[in-house]
């Protein structure tokens, strides 16, 4: 629960965070006439009136979408940075363990060092006093568990990314429907009876896409660098069989 409270807080910091991030591309776009008429606009207090514009009905499940997907993405980039490993650095320390101290100095510098590659040369190296293909065999069933371990959470990611869109488009859809419906009420087509309506659909979709936006760049990250830790991991498996071999000869 601590944990959870933790990522949620980091979110929150984080999209607070980009209050400051622009205020001069907000001379572009509106003025508030609040004091002074001419006093130009942050970004960020745009997109808060236009939030506010588009209605607490869809616009908070789209901000929750936001909020939620952050609080993953966060907590996976965090997990992912604390799971990489000099593996070039690891293989050596390993190799002249082995050559000096043998199979035990080697499963020490495996336990004094954190990350899935370290993990896994320790279980290849517990069963190696067996044979080299039972370690093999420990060495591939642990990666896959290793492997299930880095991508743990990031379906619930991809899962925010194509909902957020959806739920915008639905908004949108729901609000034209209730433009259409005032002019069948009223029996006129008018611009400015309809234009509130209109403007509070659209709104719906804009936002729904910058939550998908946001989030997909970082899944994009999250992937990229599950690839890059699993390819050290396959790298380092095939290494480690080979050192196993040339250690019971």
């Amino acid at each position: 629960m601590k944990k959870l409270f933790s990522i949620l807080a980091t979110a929150g910091l984080f999209i607070l965070g980009t209050n400051t991030v622009s205020a001069k591309t907000a001379s572009i776009a509106m003025f508030v006439q609040a004091g002074d008429a001419d006093a130009p606009v942050g970004f960020t207090q745009v997109l808060k009136e236009q939030f506010i514009q588009g209605g607490a009905g869809f616009m908070g499940i789209v901000l929750l979408c936001l909020i939620l997907g952050l609080a993953v993405a966060i907590e996976r980039i965090i997990f992912l940075n604390l799971a990489s490993t000099n593996t070039t650095k690891l293989k050596q320390q390993v190799e002249d363990a082995l050559a000096s101290g043998g199979v035990e100095a080697a499963k020490e510098v495996c336990r004094n060092t954190k990350g899935p590659v370290a993990s896994i040369f320790y279980q290849g190296l517990d069963r190696a006093g067996e044979s080299v293909e039972s370690a093999e065999k420990a060495v591939v069933s642990y990666g896959g568990v290793q492997m299930g371990q880095l991508e743990k959470n990031v379906s619930w990611l991809s899962l925010f990314i194509a909902i957020a869109p959806m739920l915008g488009f639905m908004g949108t859809v729901i609000g034209m429907i209730q433009a259409f419906q005032k002019i069948a009420a009223v029996g006129n087509l008018s611009a400015s009876l309809i234009a509130g309506d209109i403007q509070v659909a659209l709104l719906t979709t804009v936002f729904g896409l910058i939550t998908a936006i946001i989030l997909q760049i970082f899944y994009n990250y999250i992937i990229a660098k599950i690839d890059s830790i699993v390819n050290d991991m396959e790298d380092s498996s095939i290494s480690l069989i080979d050192m196993l071999v040339d250690h019971k000869k």
